[in-house]
């Protein structure tokens, strides 16, 4: 009775074991099938557009049809347009379509006159796809004679230019979120980026110009590196070279304070509604959302163009310091008004812009140019170093980057690892059995033989 029920314990454990190599391979054909083809070869520097339906179908409808797109509160594309068939186009695109008066030539048109008017520090302007206007705001320092001369001028335009007036004061915001310290200021390391030889910080351009030597903000910090290349005003961002040329560990980490930090995996442009993080020294972790696209601004040291208009609040101190969404880098602090008590409207250098413009790549996870080194001591902020250390970023670990990530992909269908572990076990468990079954027909034998031979 005994050896029946082993051999049926037998018989059941080849047959699971069977089983299990024809269901670890079914899920690796099917985790194979739905890999995309070459997927090593897909770029990571620059990240799909959270709107990348509406801005392809603004690119084909063009601009005299359309008048922007933007993401609604539950992430769906909307794109305005002008015409019931450009309508019908978007909707049978699976976005939404908003009937407008005015078109996108139109909103730039008149942004183009607001910027031909004679300047007036204090003022910024926008355009607002949502409300189908271009959206003038004058901080306090506006006097009453100039901001009636630019209602002027905005009258003269017509009924889509709205007039605003703002608490605070647009500023350049000098200082920053990860402390760097030059004559010229306190500032921000934004990105690590490289340009496969060296590696470089980018921040804001107001912080300093081409020269200014940077120094960490604790004492004994050394020289962290020079500023080579910038634009201020017009554009602002610029380019700190590391002192020795390397970024170091956690160069594609940045910080967002009590040591913790996100990792970049790459560059993007945002899309209007989108929410964005952004980090600095002064107010830490803040987020809000887009709210307005190639924005000017008229900051008393000079005219910035082509800045992203957000709600996400920054004080002095916060400048230079990095933009982010879900991992995406999207631009660095340039200026704004108002406090994180009260709120107000902050801008951002766009990323892409400016690293075109600088001929340098962000420094992302796996991609060929990261820098290696010693990282850096505990709880030193990204951007900043110490003798003998190197590396902005090194300090803050990444978020959420412990061994559940490693478990959930193994348990992810869609890898190919899980079904390789099914495989891997349904054959161990039928060599098993196999051994089993011989270790005891050899035990049994030896038995018969010595009772037989006595």
């Amino acid at each position: 009775m005994r050896h029946a029920r082993r051999r049926i314990v037998r018989r059941v454990a080849r047959l699971a074991a069977v089983g299990g190599l024809l269901l670890g391979g079914t899920m690796v054909t099917r985790a194979v099938a739905s890999e995309p083809p070459d997927a090593s070869a897909a770029p990571h520097t620059f990240a799909q557009p959270p709107s990348g339906a509406g801005a392809g179908l603004v690119s084909r409808l063009g601009t005299d049809r359309t008048a922007g797109h933007w993401v609604d509160s539950d992430g769906r594309p909307v794109v305005a347009v002008t015409d019931e068939r450009a309508a019908e186009a978007v909707r049978r695109a699976g976005a939404t379509a908003k009937r407008v008066r005015h078109s996108m030539a139109e909103l730039r048109s008149a942004a183009s006159t607001l910027r031909s008017a004679p300047r007036v520090a204090g003022t910024a302007w926008a355009l607002d796809y949502r409300s189908n206007e271009v959206v003038v705001r004058g901080d306090r320092t506006v006097s009453g004679s100039d901001w009636s001369r630019l209602t002027g001028v905005a009258e003269g335009i017509g009924g889509f230019v709205r007039m605003e007036r703002t608490e605070g004061t647009f500023t350049t915001r000098l200082n920053g979120a990860e402390p760097i310290l030059s004559t010229a200021g306190r500032c921000s390391a934004g990105f690590n980026v490289t340009d496969g030889t060296n590696d470089f910080i980018l921040t804001a351009g107001h912080c300093g110009p081409t020269g200014s030597v940077w120094f960490g903000d604790r004492p004994g910090d050394g020289q962290v590196g020079r500023t080579v290349a910038g634009s201020f005003p017009g554009d602002d961002f610029s380019l700190v070279e590391y002192a020795d040329g390397e970024a170091g560990d956690g160069a594609d980490v940045v910080a967002v304070g009590d040591g913790k930090g996100v990792r970049i995996t790459g560059a993007g442009e945002p899309a209007v509604g989108q929410r964005v993080f952004r980090s600095g020294s002064t107010s830490g972790l803040r987020d809000g959302r887009v709210t307005a696209l190639d924005a000017t601004v008229n900051y008393p040291e000079g005219t910035v163009t082509g800045l992203i208009e957000t709600d996400v609040c920054a004080e002095p101190g916060d400048s230079g310091g990095p933009m982010f969404s879900e991992g995406v880098a999207l631009g660095v602090t340039s200026g704004g008004s108002g406090d994180c008590a009260k709120g107000g409207t902050t801008f951002f250098q766009p990323l892409p812009e400016a690293m075109a413009s600088l001929g340098v790549r962000l420094i992302v996870p796996g991609r060929e140019g990261a820098a290696a080194g010693p990282s850096a001591p505990a709880g030193q902020a990204p951007g900043t170093r110490a003798p003998g250390t190197s590396g902005a970023g090194a300090s803050a670990p990444v978020a959420g980057a412990d061994g559940s990530t490693l478990l959930a992909r193994l348990t992810d269908r869609r890898n190919i690892g899980p079904g390789l572990l099914v495989v891997a076990g349904s054959l161990v468990a039928l060599v098993a059995t196999r051994w089993i079954r011989e270790e005891q027909d050899r035990k049994a034998y030896r038995r018969r033989y010595s009772a037989t031979w006595s």
